[in-house]
């Protein structure tokens, strides 16, 4: 699995490093105690787009220059209409942390927009976590742990309330995902389907695949474009396809106007939903 399995054992290590520092019964003593985040609220029959704070990329590296006030640029994605913000927590490939989720959540609040932890998760204590530090949802990579481990970490996500962005890359994943939709139907939870249209083994980005790829998708879930809307033009089209909303990271951190940047993916988006 190449990256994939790099991050798989970093994670676990990351786990078993968090469990000796605070033991799950205190974690979840802890989000018993403490407020509900924003729920996710989307757009009715529209688009809308899943701004994401990422300081560095493994295919293009440092993205902090045009962001030297992280508080400033979520502001921005509230500001610019994001239906939620995804904050990366990956340490070693991405430079995140859980004080930018924990950073993040306290900065949206007063907008009401939720905060997503994206990270390479590995273990339902990844979940609890995420919503001890103020995450609304967590993004969950089909491929990255056995089926039951993955359905583990989405009942944890629904007994918390939180949200899940279930991401896949190819149609066999999309295939396991038609499977896990069936059979967890009619439970009371909140799922998103992304397709992420990066090729993991050479990092390169392959658009076609929302087009080649849209009819594998869970009709029972949102559709969600990952990696390859840069430009009004590619929300438009995807759009078009169907997608409900698009994650946007890259092309989001490099603009300094990231408001009106989100304000024109938006509105194209929007003008061309079916």
């Amino acid at each position: 699995m190449g990256l994939l399995s790099d991050m798989l054992h970093s994670s676990l290590h990351r786990v078993e490093a968090a469990r000796e520092r605070v033991p799950e019964a205190a974690l979840r003593a802890a989000v018993l105690a403490s407020p509900a985040p924003p729920s996710l609220r989307l757009a009715h029959h529209g688009f809308d787009v899943i701004a994401e704070l990422k300081l560095r990329s493994p295919s293009l590296g440092d993205l902090s220059a045009a962001t030297v006030d992280p508080v400033r640029r979520l502001e921005a994605y509230a500001e610019g209409g994001a239906a939620v913000c995804s904050i990366l927590t990956e340490p070693s490939r991405f430079d995140g942390a859980l004080e930018h989720l924990r950073l993040a959540a306290e900065t949206l609040q007063p907008w009401g927009v939720p905060a997503m932890r994206k990270d390479f998760l590995a273990d339902p204590y990844q979940v609890i976590e995420a919503r001890a530090n103020g995450a609304s949802g967590v993004l969950l990579i089909l491929r990255m742990v056995p089926r039951e481990r993955l359905l583990s970490m989405m009942d944890c996500a629904a007994e918390f309330g939180l949200f899940v962005l279930l991401e896949a890359f190819d149609a066999d994943d999309l295939d396991a995902a038609g499977e896990i939709a069936r059979a967890r139907a009619g439970r009371e939870e909140q799922v998103l389907m992304g397709l992420n249209c990066r090729d993991l083994e050479t990092l390169e980005i392959e658009p076609e695949r929302f087009r080649r790829l849209r009819g594998r998708l869970p009709l029972c879930w949102p559709a969600v474009a990952e990696s390859g809307v840069q430009s009004p033009e590619d929300a438009a089209c995807v759009a078009e396809l169907g997608y409900r909303l698009a994650l946007v990271g890259t092309s989001l951190m490099r603009r300094h106007d990231a408001a009106r940047a989100l304000e024109e993916l938006l509105a194209a988006g929007r003008r061309t939903v079916p």
